[in-house]
């Protein structure tokens, strides 16, 4: 029986430092080989695998390691170069191969990298399946035969097929044409694809963060950076801007007055406008993250929130089982299950601009059907996983703050799944309160960790 236990996996592959462990050459190649031991089983035939990457320098080095893992387990390796995570998801779908590999560290910056998987259908690896892989890891490394090896074979129409992809999931007969639009490419795995999703589409654009250099990916552009979008918007006089991360599974967008409106924003609007179309089921998946603004913008819909656990994975987990088709986290990751497999950037940003075009609508106006509460989020560094709900300080320190904040607010604190920190985040209708109760959360957490960093706002 496979471990249950995982030591490396984290809510969105592996993760970490490159050149420490794991994110080291001589890892990425067992754990290529591993994962193509795991993936392998049960084929008929030459079992096949993609691999696609963002635009960080490391990107190279673990590629060939990964490639040279998969040939020494047999399989076959199909070389995207670099693609949107969402795209490397599609196309494994369509090249009906065995599992996608994606080489990012999504809105790290570059001195990060990581390596997620797709399954054959276009999802997350299982807990199980990624059990499996670690127990592989645990084993010594074998070569198959010279007449097993795996060929390596470079595709070079990929970003081709998913540009037309992304224009498929614009409604039928709609256009951009007369809308100006800012795109941010955040110099990552877009860079090449968002901007001719857009023009063939007939908008105008103008593209940023669309030059990189193996370095500047993330680095004040992109989703997690949105300013200089802002700037670029009022600057150029344009309809909406569209800043997307390194991997392309976020996103944020801008009104024509600056203004950014978040993941919680942007799902309101999709699900509001697939409720209008007859093409919303169910409820709409959110997060513990998400605002309680959502919430209640929703209820004015007769729509309900459900919250699953923080990470694009939960909220995908929970769509599928209950069949139900929107759901995404403030951080921007949108899935739309009856268009994608995945959080996807582009195809979101499309779904939003369809739903300007079909209101007549600016973005501006569009949002205004949701108020969010003040919601601050801090991040305490830590060295190593701890419980800290288990530790006498915290429980203490967290059971005031609800008392503080009472009915109308609400406290998480959480582990990260992707950096060593402790995420501390409240929510209530007193700006100045909310701010009060998770630094003084935060300080009992350092305190308690016994930590000589300080909290750094998230």
């Amino acid at each position: 029986m496979p471990k249950s236990i995982r030591n490396y996996f984290g809510t969105d592959g592996i993760r970490g430092r490159v050149g420490q462990s794991p994110i080291t050459p001589d890892f990425v190649m067992k754990l290529g080989w591993a994962a193509g031991r795991v993936l392998a089983r049960g084929t008929a035939g030459r079992p096949k695998v993609l691999i696609g990457k963002d635009t960080r320098v490391s990107g190279y080095m673990f590629e060939s390691a990964l490639e040279a893992g998969l040939s020494a387990a047999g399989v076959d390796i199909h070389l995207l170069g670099p693609m949107p995570t969402p795209g490397i998801a599609y196309l494994t779908r369509t090249f009906h191969a065995q599992a996608g590999i994606v080489i990012s560290a999504s809105h790290n910056g570059f001195e990060d990298n990581g390596i997620k998987f797709f399954s054959a259908v276009g999802h997350k690896l299982a807990d199980d399946v990624e059990c499996e892989i670690e127990a592989e890891l645990d084993k010594p490394f074998e070569t198959a035969a010279s007449r097993a090896l795996g060929k390596a074979h470079r595709v070079t129409d990929a970003a081709g097929r998913y540009i037309e992809f992304c224009k498929s999931t614009l409604g039928s007969g709609l256009d951009l044409k007369g809308l100006k639009i800012v795109v941010d490419c955040a110099h990552g795995a877009t860079y090449h694809v968002a901007p001719a999703v857009l023009e063939e589409l007939g908008a105008k654009v103008i593209a940023m963060g669309n030059k990189p250099d193996g370095f500047n990916i993330n680095h004040e552009v992109g989703a997690t950076a949105p300013e200089a979008l802002c700037r670029a918007v009022v600057a150029e006089g344009a309809d909406v801007g569209i800043a997307l991360d390194g991997d392309g599974d976020r996103l944020i967008m801008v009104d024509a007055a600056g203004d950014v409106l978040d993941g919680d924003e942007l799902t309101f609007i999709i699900a509001r406008h697939r409720q209008k179309l007859g093409r919303l089921r169910g409820a709409v998946v959110g997060t513990q993250m998400s605002n309680l603004g959502l919430e209640l913008a929703l209820q004015t819909l007769g729509l309900e929130l459900k919250r699953a656990k923080v990470g694009d994975r939960h909220i995908m987990e929970m769509l599928t089982y209950n069949g139900w088709t929107v759901g995404g986290e403030s951080s921007g990751h949108i899935i739309c299950l009856d268009l994608t497999t995945t959080g996807d950037g582009i195809v979101s940003a499309l779904q939003v601009l369809e739903s300007m075009l079909a209101a007549e609508q600016p973005l501006a106006v569009l949002k205004r059907g949701m108020s969010k509460f003040p919601q601050t989020l801090v991040n305490v560094q830590i060295s190593s996983r701890q419980d800290v709900l288990k530790l006498p300080m915290v429980k203490q320190a967290l059971h005031d703050a609800e008392q503080r904040l009472g009915a109308r607010g609400r406290i998480l604190l959480r582990p990260s799944g992707t950096e060593p920190v402790i995420r501390v985040m409240a929510e209530g209708q007193d700006a100045k309160l909310v701010d009060e109760v998770v630094q003084a959360l935060a300080a009992a957490v350092k305190r308690a960790v016994g930590e000589n960093s300080q909290p750094c706002a998230a």
